[in-house]
């Protein structure tokens, strides 16, 4: 019988890796050492939609840390957020944090999470799901207290929110997978690693 692959997740995301870790699956973290922003540039000159991004960038991760251990099962995910077409980063300061709340502020949004499965260097799953997020029309008050609270952690999330925390008094309605609204589409990646065996039955 050949043993089952070891599980590799292509990132340094500590929630990507809670929500992983939180299912009960054992796995490694590396690093996949790609430049992002780069790709991302590169990506947005083609006339790349933010979906088409987030699934980009997905795949290089795997395929980077999969062609440096080709005998593991190596995972990789990114996410962008969508504004009527207009893609968001993870806010450089708190100041581009407030900007981008700001332009969110009771409209509605919607968050693709790209992922991949990458063996021997090659592709051997994928799957992208969009999330839509609507977010209420808060106070000024309420904006300047939660960005306060909130502090710097706050730009480890694009939009700069986290809806595990205090981020999830910005919304009014939400449509989509909780956990690939946290940056990891978890049960198709669960369905994908019982059906490879990697996991069990």
């Amino acid at each position: 019988m050949t043993p089952a692959p070891a599980i590799v997740l292509a990132s340094k995301s500590r929630s990507r890796a809670a929500v992983l870790a939180g299912a009960g699956v054992a796995f490694e973290t590396e690093d996949s050492e790609v430049d992002e922003s780069a790709l991302k540039r590169e990506l947005l000159a083609a006339g790349a939609n933010p979906r088409t991004v987030a699934e980009r960038l997905g795949e290089a991760k795997a395929l980077a840390v999969s062609a440096r251990r080709p005998g593991d099962l190596v995972v990789g995910a990114d996410q962008t957020l969508d504004l009527d077409g207009r893609l968001f980063d993870k806010p450089a300061d708190l100041a581009e944090a407030r900007a981008h709340l700001t332009a969110l502020r009771g409209r509605g949004h919607a968050l693709h999470g790209g992922i991949v499965a990458a063996e021997g260097g090659k592709v051997a799953w994928r799957t992208t799901e969009t999330s839509r997020l609507w977010m209420r029309d808060f106070s000024d008050t309420f904006l300047d207290g939660y960005l306060a609270r909130g502090g710097e952690a706050l730009l480890g999330s694009v939009g700069g929110y986290q809806l595990e925390g205090e981020g999830a008094q910005l919304f009014e309605r939400i449509e989509g997978d909780y956990f690939a609204i946290l940056g990891l589409p978890l049960l198709p990646l669960l369905g994908f690693l019982r059906e490879r065996g990697a996991i069990a039955q």
